[in-house]
């Protein structure tokens, strides 16, 4: 399996259970979630401020949301979207939201949430879906990786 960086790492960090949402899905038991607000705070922590942006556009009924994240290393903007409909809950506004927290995942924010064992049906998390578990998985990899190099 290829290294993460670190930005990678840190983007695709678990959040704090305290942090994450929960409601009924669409027949198919709980959903978890996290707001929109806790996506900018990651990216504002791993990217910094003024090294990440988002832009939305209304294409064929669908909010589309496009998060584009500064590389130094090819010294240009690296862009991911994804798109929602208009929320059930605050139209149009819940579509921004819902399409920002999508396009977030495709960069690797709470993708976790969507894996099957994730959590138990108690809600409870594994852990590795924890930030301590995550932390701990994270520096036995980076050990791993440095005694390979010496070897």
């Amino acid at each position: 399996m290829p290294a993460m960086d670190i930005a990678e790492q840190k983007l695709k960090r678990p959040f704090p259970v305290s942090t994450l949402k929960w409601r009924k899905g669409h027949g198919s038991g709980d959903l978890v979630y996290i707001d929109a607000r806790h996506v900018m705070t990651r990216l504002d922590e791993v990217c910094g401020p003024d090294l990440w942006q988002n832009r939305f556009d209304f294409v064929g009924g669908r909010m589309i949301c496009t998060i584009s994240i500064w590389s130094n290393t090819l010294k240009e903007w690296i862009s991911k979207s994804d798109g929602a409909d208009d929320s059930q809950i605050e139209g149009a506004k819940g579509g921004c939201s819902d399409s920002f927290k999508r396009a977030a995942v495709h960069w690797g924010i709470a993708r976790y949430l969507y894996h099957p064992g994730a959590f138990d049906d108690n809600r409870t998390p594994s852990h590795w879906a924890t930030p301590e578990g995550y932390d701990e998985i994270m520096d036995k990899r980076s050990v791993t990786e440095v005694v390979k190099k010496v070897k």
